[in-house]
This record gives structure tokens, sequence and C-alpha cells, in this order.
């Protein structure tokens, strides 16, 4: 943590901590030999095959322009609902999701293409901005996620479960978005002011949904609905999601030599500093479980006059605390080869543990003071919004995810039911 305080990228924080760690630990040079063998059966394994796929899905689909389309085609359908232009931020956050896997690239899209839209009609910042930010986050919470797969290679959880289980959590976010816009619209109007709208004819209406929407069931059937039915492994199934944004961009015209090597080069520039960042993290994973201080942490939670779940909303707690001044990639790898050998040594399910703790680190990108999602916001928001405003509009969202997390640890099968259909 002090070393990231001092402006080092994560991936490098990590390796430097690691070098001096088994220089002492593992026997001077002869630990750093053991370290280059480490690095390498960390990131060598078919495991991290669909974090470049998923990475690349979301580069076609960003660059090639169809996510916008997309948008325009689920606004059609949204006819004179209270705050219908917060809703369209939520249905297309949603979309978007299962485009790029990054919070980050959605925030900037919805935030540079809503926002200006909402200020013309009136909107109140809790109503203009606050949807965006929440629905940014379901990128991670909505397959494909870089972060789910990412956080699956660290904790060496299944991916392909990861990936099935955070499906129904994220639909469940979005709805209480959408609950909680529509109920504020309803008891105070002014927030959102009403306005005429020229409601397409239902033909328009299908010829756009029929364009721009269900070839998206086509991608997620590819990604999803093939590990579901068992037809393809993860990685598999992110190759296929791949090829088919590549055949969408295509049938779309969009698809040329220029945003082939844009997003190849992309993806690998992406990928190269993910798979160092993976590598630092499962070294220093085995530093902590060498040195004793995994067993250590392990002995002495086992030892508080805690119930099993209170440890649980502790170590929440801890991520919250983290995600206020941390990068949400620097808090899981600090905190997951900690965690996880705890949560083994507890009983609980870690596909179940692996759910929340990626809500936790959504929940981190929007948390005031320094979340990164807040200040992505800035940058692209009306030059009269303060971080105050941000900040403000964010935190029943915030709320909204709180109770998403509740009913998850209450009723563990809303993460744990599709990937039982798996075995």
């Amino acid at each position: 943590m002090f070393i990231m305080a001092m402006g080092l990228p994560v991936a490098f924080c990590f390796m430097a901590v690691n070098l001096v760690g088994v220089y002492f630990f593992w026997g001077g040079i002869v630990g750093l030999e053991q370290i280059i063998h480490t690095i390498f059966e960390s990131i060598c394994s078919f495991v991290l095959l669909p974090l470049p796929l998923f990475v690349l899905m979301g580069e076609v689909m960003y660059l090639s322009g169809i996510a916008p389309n997309m948008i325009e085609a689920l606004d059609k359908w949204l006819g004179r609902l209270p705050g219908r232009l917060s809703l369209l931020a939520v249905g297309a956050g949603t979309i978007f999701s299962t485009l790029s896997g990054a919070s980050m690239a959605s925030v900037a899209m919805l935030g540079s293409t809503l926002t200006p839209e909402m200020e013309r009609r009136g909107y109140k910042k809790a109503m203009s901005l606050g949807p965006i930010l929440g629905s940014g986050g379901l990128a991670i919470m909505v397959p494909p996620s870089v972060l789910a797969v990412l956080l699956g290679a660290i904790a060496r959880v299944s991916v392909g479960k990861i990936l099935i289980a955070i499906i129904l959590p994220g639909f469940l976010m979005a709805a209480l978005y959408t609950t909680y816009i529509i109920t504020r619209c309803a008891l105070q109007p002014s927030i959102a002011p009403k306005y005429d709208v020229l409601v397409p004819p239902l033909s328009e209406r299908l010829h756009s949904t029929i364009k721009y929407i269900l070839p998206l069931g086509l991608i997620l059937f590819l990604v999803i609905g093939a590990m579901i039915i068992g037809f393809a492994t993860p990685s598999e199934a992110a190759a296929l999601g791949a090829i088919g944004c590549y055949f969408l961009a295509f049938l779309y015209g969009k698809l040329n030599w220029k945003l082939i090597k844009t997003t190849l080069i992309n993806t690998l520039r992406i990928t190269v500093m993910i798979f160092i960042i993976i590598a630092g993290a499962l070294a220093y994973a085995q530093i902590l479980a060498f040195s004793g201080a995994s067993r250590g942490l392990i002995e002495f939670t086992l030892g508080l006059p805690l119930s099993p779940i209170l440890v649980i909303l502790t170590m929440q707690v801890i991520l919250l605390i983290l995600g206020t001044f941390m990068d949400v990639v620097a808090m899981m790898l600090i905190t997951l080869p900690l965690y996880m050998p705890v949560i083994s040594a507890l009983g609980f399910d870690p596909v179940w543990f692996s759910v929340i703790m990626l809500l936790n680190v959504e929940m981190a990108d929007v948390t005031p003071p320094f979340g990164l999602g807040l200040f992505v916001m800035k940058g692209v928001a009306p030059p009269s919004t303060t971080m105050g405003d941000i900040y403000r509009s964010v935190l029943p969202f915030l709320g909204c995810d709180l109770i998403a997390m509740a009913l998850i640890i209450i009723f563990p099968q809303i993460a744990l039911w599709l990937p039982s259909l798996l075995d």
C-alpha cells in the first residue's frame, strides 16, 4: 500500500514486494530463480484464456460503434415512463455490460451520451448522474466480466461457475435500480420532468429490436448458453463470443482491417498488464503461505468470538473501506490471498463468496471519496457538475447494492442456483 501511494502501477508494486519477499523467505538468489518458475506457471494456464477473449469482445463492440444503435433501439420501447432517461441509462448499462465487461468504459460511454440530454430535459443530478454510475458498475456483475475471470484466476475458483453465478445478482441489481427510479420519480416528479415523447410505430420498434438488440441474444447464447448446456468450456465459449462479435461487426458493415488491427493491439496491451498483475498476485499468495502469514490469519480468525457470518460481514466492511482510496484490482490482489483460505476453513462456498466480493468491488468503484468511477463521471459530465453532486447522486444506488448483497447473503441460491446446473 505504501508503494502504491508513491504512484507506482499496481502490477509493479506487487512485483517489487515479491522480489524482496522471495529473497528473504526463499533463500536469496535461489528464491529469485524460483519466482521465475512461479510466474511462468501462473500465467501459462488454460483457465486464463477467457480473459483476453472477453477484452477482445469489448473492444470490437465498442470500436465498431454498435452499442449506440442498441441504446437507440431500447429508447423506442420506454414510451412515457417516469424517469425514462434514467431507466434508459439502467437498460443501456445492462446491455453494454454484456458487451464490454469494463465498468469504466460503460460509465464513460453512457455519461458522454446521455448526461447532456438529461440536463437539457431538466433532470436533476440525482437522476442523471446516479443511474449512470450505478448501471456502469453492472459491467462487473454481468458476463462477460473481466474482473470475474481475474478473481477466479487469483482465488483458484472455477471461472465458468463464477461467470454464471453473477447473472442473477446482476439482474437483481438492475431491477432494484429500476424500482428505485420509478418510485422516486413518481413521488417526486420534479426530479425528472416529463416531456412529450414521439412513440414510434410498433413496426419500427420491432425492426430496431430485431436489427440491434436480438443479435445481442446470439452473443449471450454463445458465451453463457453454451456453458450452461455443456456445449463449451469457458475458454471455448469466450472464443465463440469473440468470433460472434466480429461477425456482428461484419453484418453491420463495420468490419475492416483497421478495426481488426486496432482491436487486437488494444487487447494485447490490456492483456499483458493483466497477466503481469496475475503473476504478481499469485506469487504474493505463495509468499504469504510460505511465510506462515496465511496460516496465522486463519488461526486468528477462527479463534475470534464471532460467528462465521459475522466474519464474512467484517470482510465486506474492510473491502468497502479499502474501496474509498484504492483501485479495485489492488483491493482484490491484497485481500484474496488472505480471504480465500479463511473462507475455505469456515466451510463457505467459494463461488458464493466470489459473487459477494465482486458486488463489493463494484460498489468500491463508485464509493466516495476516491472511487475511480466517480472521477470518470466527472470527466464526462457537464462542466457545472461538482464532485459533491456526484457523491450525493450515487448514494441511493449504493444503497440498492447493499440490499442486493444482503439478499445474496441471506439467500445463497440467488448466486448458486445457475452454477448448480453445471454439476
